[in-house]
């Protein structure tokens, strides 16, 4: 997910949003329609049929009013049916034809896309599906910029339907036309708006390919919205999701598997992995899946760097717990293996789980829930500096002539990333061993032990202006 200017995580979000869903056969331009309505690049567009898998869905503002926008996967004819193929699994297009399905079924408002030319089998047999719809469709024809194939697009209303918006996606043409309809069919009186202390925890769930991340989404939110397949690759965009758990409201956002940099040949798969990377930006939390029976790897290691760096909660989830042999001290040496490759996140809770029958999702659950605590803790003033006083009475800066710094006093700047800083008369002289001795004091008596701390040294007032500074 791209953070857009301005972006702020900690706004208040809406509940009970009207959902209006884009759907059409393939490439006929419903992500590109997405993006434009959105304002933004949110969805992978390429050329290659069949990009869009999973439904994407984000809130927006369309004409100053807010609803949530769906892009869903291509309806294909070409498919073979709902059938097993042979390794056992549903058939992927079936997979993401029956997600797109599901869709219609909870749209207020359904976007049909078809583009200028011939009417195809595909759109002639999903319009005949849409039918029990109709009274909620709105039909847009695109890539008629310009003008172009106009005449011929005008034939859609020949399938029964009272009006069509001739668009283009791509360059924009006409899509004012379109907002205000979309607006006109909308009902928003339902919406409610969340504040800052009710809005949901957001999850993401980041890691290899094929650790699971898309079955504990599923299981998280009761719900098939992310498709699950053997095939490395499935989910290629952030699939967002929400359910609550124990009185607390969670937003969870499934990513794309992010592999190294060198396997990733595909300009479809490294827009994948870049928007799951930005996803960071978007959660509070990261669960950073791992498969427990191949354990982790070089990008399990950049991933949680970056999500320290922003100051995010970190969990590492030790997934198909269920396939590890039932022997004692499994999960101990799991676990000890992890501390030795993640030497600097000692911080960072471990559990183990199985996503696909739900066992260590509860304390899964309950830990994300302790650490969102823990980011969003604030230490007045008074206190810290009281217990700055004994720290540095425990373990004086250095007296030489070279090294000799004092710290005046510390102030937490923000919670959710956790930021502290310290006036110190010379920063420059304060040593990284010193800031780590007081970024563990912090986590050991201020509670805030299972998370990143970020601190910063800067020059007291006094010093600055000892300096000649403003």
């Amino acid at each position: 997910m791209e953070k857009t200017p301005g972006y702020d995580p900690h706004a208040p979000k809406y509940r009970n949003l009207p959902v209006v869903v884009l759907a059409g056969r393939p490439n006929v331009g419903k992500s590109t329609l997405f993006n434009r309505l959105l304002k933004k690049r949110r969805t992978i567009t390429d050329p290659t049929p069949g990009v869009t898998r999973d439904p994407v869905a984000m809130d927006t503002f369309i004409q100053g009013k807010p609803l949530r926008l769906v892009d869903t996967g291509g309806y294909t004819l070409d498919r073979g049916g709902f059938k097993l193929d042979h390794s056992g699994e549903t058939d992927l297009d079936s997979l993401v034809v029956e997600r797109t399905l599901a869709m219609l079924e909870t749209a207020d408002l359904i976007i049909l896309i078809m583009e200028a030319g011939e009417v195809t089998a595909e759109d002639e047999e999903f319009i005949e599906l849409l039918r029990p719809y109709r009274d909620r469709t709105l039909v847009t024809v695109n890539k008629t910029e310009g003008g172009r194939r106009a005449a011929e697009a005008w034939n859609i209303l020949s399938h029964g339907f009272d009006k069509a918006f001739m668009i283009s996606a791509e360059h924009g043409d006409n899509i004012t036309e379109l907002e205000n309809a979309i607006v006109d069919a909308l009902d928003f009186s339902s919406i409610e708006i969340d504040d800052g202390e009710t809005r949901p925890i957001a999850i993401a769930l980041l890691g290899k390919p094929n650790t699971g991340k898309s079955t504990l989404s599923n299981r998280l939110t009761l719900s098939a919205a992310s498709i699950v397949s053997k095939v490395p690759g499935t989910t290629r965009d952030v699939i967002e999701g929400d359910f609550v758990y124990k009185n607390r409201r969670f937003h969870v956002l499934d990513t794309a598997g992010i592999r190294r940099k060198s396997k990733v040949t595909e300009n479809i798969e490294y827009y994948s992995v870049n928007r799951a990377i930005k996803s960071i930006d978007d959660a509070d939390l990261v669960f950073l899946m791992i498969d427990a029976v191949e354990g982790l790897s070089d990008q399990d290691k950049k991933i949680t760097a970056l999500a320290h760096e922003k100051g995010r909660g970190i969990i590492f989830v030790l997934n198909k717990w269920d396939c590890m042999p039932a022997i004692k001290n499994t999960f101990v040496a799991a676990q000890d293996r992890v501390r030795f490759l993640f030497g600097k996140m000692e911080y960072a809770p471990i559990v183990a789980l199985s996503a696909l029958d739900g066992s260590g999702v509860d304390k899964l659950l309950d830990t994300g829930i302790g650490l969102y605590g823990e980011l969003n803790r604030h230490i007045d003033t008074g206190p810290l500096n009281q217990a700055l006083e004994r720290w540095l009475e425990e373990y004086p800066p250095p007296s030489g002539p070279r090294t000799r710094f004092k710290v005046k006093y510390a102030v937490q700047t923000s919670e959710n990333p956790v930021k502290f800083v310290f006036f110190v008369s010379r920063p420059s002289a304060v040593t990284e061993s010193y800031t780590a001795y007081l970024r563990n004091k912090i986590r050991r008596d201020l509670g805030f032990a299972r998370i990143p701390v970020q601190i910063e040294m800067r020059p007291s007032r006094k010093d600055r202006e000892g300096r000649g500074g403003k």
